[in-house]
């Protein structure tokens, strides 16, 4: 019913060489980059619970700290793009926005959100 993709930073090679989306400092962060939740199973969420399972997931392998790039909309996000996330949706989860990026999500700049672990 969904996905989530979370890995060591330095293990996805499109998101270090990004001129975009930038490391915020040395902290050696793993990433939430996508999430994806089948049709039907929308707004009931399975976001949420698929990143509480990758945070934890990443805990267990000795991530210091999890990162997400969600964007901050106004009012309901393009579906084609939802799937960085919300502002919203990862401070509920206990993420902090520690920069803004130089990236873009539906003409939304897309932050720079961190858990420590």
């Amino acid at each position: 019913m969904g996905w989530c993709s979370i890995s060591p930073r330095t293990q996805i090679p499109r998101l270090e060489a990004s001129k975009l989306i930038r490391p915020v400092d040395d902290v050696a962060v793993w990433s939430i980059i996508c999430m994806v939740v089948r049709g039907g199973f929308r707004r009931r969420g399975v976001n949420r619970e698929m990143v509480r399972g990758a945070v934890e997931y990443a805990r267990k392998l000795g991530a210091p700290a999890v990162e997400a790039y969600p964007v901050d909309p106004e009012g309901r996000m393009d579906l084609t793009m939802a799937f960085v996330g919300t502002r919203k949706m990862f401070e509920e989860l206990g993420f902090e926005v520690v920069g803004v990026s130089d990236a873009q999500a539906s003409r939304m700049p897309r932050l720079i959100m961190r858990k420590m672990l």
